[in-house]
């Protein structure tokens, strides 16, 4: 049979010596490197109990600010959906009606908002391009789920709590975001 190329490489295969049948020495080079591991620091770490520190620019999941006396944030401009390279974020505008000035800051609000975490590629072009400081990504994972439609974020699950009925709450997601905007900067 002849060769394709020229690249061909004859083995040699030599019978092993006495020394290799006996495999001792390879058996306690392995165990040298194992015992070597077991003194030095390690790499992982017990999730629930300690976190592992973020970097200042890691994004997690959104959420959609509100402002000190509870009202949205979101006017529903649209230029958090516009700036989105792979078009995640989903939204419908509504005028606001009379007794719902407490809800919305502004005559125009998000009546449908929606973030698609399949398609979210979690670059924060959202929140650069928000004029209001309506959206945030913190520094919460997306977590797993066996579903596509649960990862279909809508507005009442982005939403923070409102700061007159939950002001712990609140004031939980306020640190977040205070502590992200000051990593940025």
């Amino acid at each position: 049979m002849q060769a394709l190329t020229n690249r061909v490489k004859v083995l040699d295969q030599k019978p092993l010596t006495f020394k290799e049948r006996l495999y001792l020495p390879a058996i306690f080079s392995g165990m040298l490197i194992t015992f070597s591991h077991l003194f030095k620091k390690k790499a992982t770490i017990n999730y629930p109990e300690q976190k592992r520190p973020f970097s200042p620019v890691f994004r997690g999941l959104h959420i959609l600010n509100r402002d000190e006396e509870g009202r949205e944030r979101c006017t529903a401009c649209g230029l958090c959906a516009v700036s989105c390279p792979a078009e995640a974020i989903t939204m419908e505008s509504a005028e606001r009606q009379k007794g719902e000035e407490g809800l919305y800051r502004e005559e125009k609000y998000a009546a449908k908002y929606e973030i698609n975490m399949l398609r979210c590629i979690f670059c924060g072009l959202c929140e650069e391009a928000c004029p209001k400081d309506a959206i945030y990504l913190t520094e919460t994972f997306a977590p797993a789920n066996y579903s596509r439609k649960s990862f279909i974020y809508g507005k009442p699950d982005l939403l923070i709590p409102d700061p007159t009925k939950e002001p712990e709450a609140f004031a939980k997601a306020q640190g977040g975001i205070k502590a992200h905007k000051e990593k940025v900067r």
